[in-house]
């Protein structure tokens, strides 16, 4: 068994207990839950479940373990005080295993399957028109164990029924590996793990008190001069500001918020956490924001901010904002009441990846090598738009807006305080190679 953490200031702490196939997939998706500080235990089989849930419940206010069985065994075998989930297995992860074994070709003849239900295995053959192919469903109790699954499979292929067993238990599928059976483990979909923890989140003491925490937000019209120097006349700029705060008022109204115009080109809005949390999807995208690209033609800048008080809330809110128009507008960050920082969340434009939170020590460390907060946000802004970590001198020079001598010169400096690392060479077809430089701790948040 291997013991892995993530290293950021503890927010609802999550135990999650599974076989590493799972617990991958579960990886993949917990950035985009970034309240979660999870405490991950890998396990060889499903029996190990209840010592490893015993030995978390202290440390944890939810524990998500990787399948029903696992589930079932936790329940049975010991009071949790705590509580505690599985991550089901659907049509879904049959769909896209049925699609992985035709595409290599080793679906020559029937399958077997186990863990899905008589009715979702029908309905997914009828969905991908495979009624000619013959399927075996397990048919015991749903808490079978191994040993009974492993005899069930074997059976179908030693008959010659089925030529790929399908099942939903790793140990199954090492066992069957082992006796020589063809077989692919179904694993939960991406969108089964976000269902899960997201009810996991909504069963938390530390959620349920959260729920009704004030949220600042502050939204800035980017370049909004250059907007009116557009206009015609007065009433277009009027009509222009009126049509704007409509839009961000329509906006508010969705969250059940309060909306004050600070000007014609910034806003203070109010409103809880638990709303804010529901109506950007878990802190993931920002639906005003591809409104006003698509309606105006315009972008903007928002900044959100999380306190236990107002003050520290609405603080928390104009650092977030300075650190989206650092970045270059068009942009969201959020800073929590522990000073992490959230984003940038997905705008009018998309983001391929989801940064999990920056902690303040990680960004104390980058200020005090002289990446300054404008830079930092750049950087990150960079990296979860187009996944970018590595850049050359003259493509930082461009990035940062600097020369490339004062680039060079904050590489330097950088490298010495070990946020960046020298990556490679590029070969020039005249002239001496360059440097490719590293960020690694943008690839790790």
């Amino acid at each position: 068994m291997t013991v892995h953490s993530q290293a950021l200031t503890p927010q609802i702490k999550i135990g999650i207990i599974g076989t590493d196939a799972v617990i991958d997939k579960i990886k993949k998706v917990l950035p985009t839950f970034p309240t979660f500080s999870p405490i991950f235990r890998d396990v060889r089989n499903e029996e190990e479940a209840p010592a490893i849930a015993e030995q978390l419940v202290g440390e944890v206010e939810v524990l998500l373990v990787s399948g029903v069985l696992s589930h079932r065994i936790v329940k049975e075998k010991m009071p949790v005080s705590v509580p505690v989930f599985y991550v089901p297995l659907t049509g879904a992860g049959l769909y896209k295993a049925l699609f992985l074994s035709l595409q290599s070709d080793r679906l020559t003849g029937g399958i077997s399957i186990d863990t899905l239900t008589k009715t979702m295995v029908l309905r997914t053959q009828k969905d991908l028109e495979m009624s000619h192919t013959k399927v075996a469903v397990y048919d015991g109790p749903a808490y079978a164990p191994s040993d009974k699954l492993i005899a069930f499979h074997k059976k179908q292929a030693e008959e010659g029924i089925c030529s790929v067993a399908f099942t939903g238990v790793e140990s199954v599928a090492q066992e069957l590996s082992n006796l020589g059976v063809p077989n692919i483990l179904l694993l939960p979909s991406e969108q089964d793990i976000i269902v899960t923890l997201e009810r996991a989140l909504l069963a938390t003491e530390s959620r349920r008190g959260k729920e009704s925490q004030i949220v600042v937000g502050m939204i800035n019209v980017d370049e909004f001069g250059k907007l009116v120097q557009k206009r015609n006349n007065e009433h277009e700029v009027q009509k222009l500001k009126l049509d704007i705060h409509r839009m961000v008022l329509e906006y508010v109204e969705s969250l059940d918020g309060y909306l004050t115009p600070l000007g014609g080109d910034e806003y203070l809005f109010f409103t809880t956490r638990g709303i804010f949390e529901r109506e950007t999807g878990g802190y993931k995208t920002i639906p005003l924001a591809k409104d006003a690209s698509k309606t105006y033609g315009i972008s903007l800048s928002l900044g959100v901010g999380f306190g236990a008080t107002a003050n520290e809330a609405g603080t928390n809110a104009r650092s977030a904002l300075q650190k989206s128009k650092d970045a270059g507008g068009n942009t969201c960050f959020i800073v929590r009441e522990d000073r992490t920082l959230i984003g940038p969340l997905e705008m009018a434009d998309p983001v391929q990846n989801v940064l999990s939170p920056m902690n303040p020590a990680l960004i104390k460390k980058a200020e005090d090598a002289g990446m300054t907060s404008a830079y930092l946000s750049k950087l990150l802004n960079n990296m979860a738009r187009f996944g970018k970590y590595e850049y050359k001198v003259h493509e930082l020079s461009f990035l940062l807006n600097i020369t490339v001598r004062s680039a060079h010169r904050l590489v330097l400096l950088w490298m010495d305080n070990g946020l960046v690392e020298i990556a490679g060479m590029e070969k020039m077809p005249k002239g001496r190679p360059r440097q490719i430089f590293r960020f690694p701790f943008l690839n790790d948040v």
